[in-house]
């Protein structure tokens, strides 16, 4: 399976084409922004795609062509304004799911926010409330579509090394989890399609990635 990553030079992104790589089920096309961000993942021998998401669909669709499934792990990043919050994570996130049908590429799981639900927009401090509200209508968008899709909603993320130890389900308590067990559900729900279909939040726990993904 060939996997587009969106948002492939992100913290996030970067940990998951490093284990897409390793993996011999699977191979990664890196979608970056900048030609100097590519000789990373040329060096782990991934494909790249040089494309930004603020631009055209059909450049989005175009880098899909040749892949098997789509990851979003894209985000606006805590410094950026409202501006970029509705650019990337909404615009750029439903940009890439019209791509992903353009394309005919069926499976597509989404990086959200731990929760995305109204009373959690209601409930966010006024600073964060436009990331939710974006993540929010880019899940609903999400769920609207025929993709065959997952949604996975990380708690706190932090750059501690992984455990591979999570708690998984469609509610847990929040608490936080490094990005690198994040790109791990991500790649065991790219090999699991019980996943198709469903959302579900992680935070640390205490049950390996594998077996946290084939209880779902």
């Amino acid at each position: 399976m060939k996997v587009l990553v969106i948002g492939a030079n992100g913290q996030i992104g970067k940990h998951v084409v490093s284990l897409i790589q390793k993996n011999d089920k699977l191979e990664a096309k890196a979608m970056i922004r900048k030609e100097e961000q590519a000789d990373f993942f040329k060096d782990l021998g991934a494909d790249v795609a040089i494309v930004d998401l603020e631009g055209e669909i059909e450049e989005i669709a175009k880098a899909a062509e040749d892949v098997d499934a789509i990851v979003f792990t894209a985000g606006s990043g805590p410094k950026t304004g409202k501006d970029k919050t509705l650019m990337i994570d909404l615009d750029g996130a439903v940009k890439t799911i019209e791509a992903a049908k353009q394309a005919n590429v069926k499976r597509y799981i989404m990086i959200s926010s731990y929760d995305t639900t109204r009373e959690a927009i209601q409930s966010a401090p006024e600073s964060f409330a436009p990331y939710v509200v974006a993540k929010h209508y880019a899940d609903e968008w999400l769920r609207d579509t025929d993709l065959d899709y997952t949604i996975i909603h990380p708690g706190a993320l932090t750059n501690d090394p992984g455990k591979n130890q999570v708690a998984l389900a469609e509610k847990v308590e929040r608490g936080e989890v490094p990005r690198e067990d994040i790109a791990r559900v991500i790649v065991e729900s790219l090999l699991h399609d019980s996943t198709i279909g469903k959302e579900f939040q992680v935070v640390t726990g205490n049950t390996p990635v594998e077996e946290a993904i084939q209880s779902l």
